[in-house]
């Protein structure tokens, strides 16, 4: 799993490449965790352009870090999801708590 980070304004947007799985689930926490912290971030977005596949351990770290952000008073978006992501987003029921977008451009006009 390959991250990389872009900061605009107060919002954080993580760009996914890879699988989000049990292997890598623990390092992008802390990772993502480290920018919100030392970034002073208030919204954060994850564009899953590159996201190959997730299982319920990405699902964690995606409501881990939307507890985090909420807490601090901000809101969390998903941009850019493939067909297999969005329906398993569907199925945990997040998107009652994290807006879906089809663009990181629109997620950040609208968060």
């Amino acid at each position: 799993m390959q991250l990389k980070f872009e900061v605009l304004n107060n919002t954080l947007v993580v760009l996914l490449n890879g699988e989000l799985d049990h292997h890598s689930a623990e390092e992008v926490r802390e990772e993502i965790d480290k920018k919100i912290e030392s970034q002073n971030i208030k919204n954060l977005v994850f564009d899953l352009t590159n996201m190959r596949f997730m299982d319920s351990s990405g699902i964690g770290v995606v409501i881990g870090r939307y507890k985090k952000i909420n807490k601090l008073g901000g809101k969390v978006g998903v941009a850019n999801l493939n067909p297999h992501v969005d329906k398993i987003f569907q199925m945990a029921g997040i998107y009652k708590i994290i807006c879906k977008f089809d663009t990181k451009e629109e997620a950040l006009a609208n968060l």
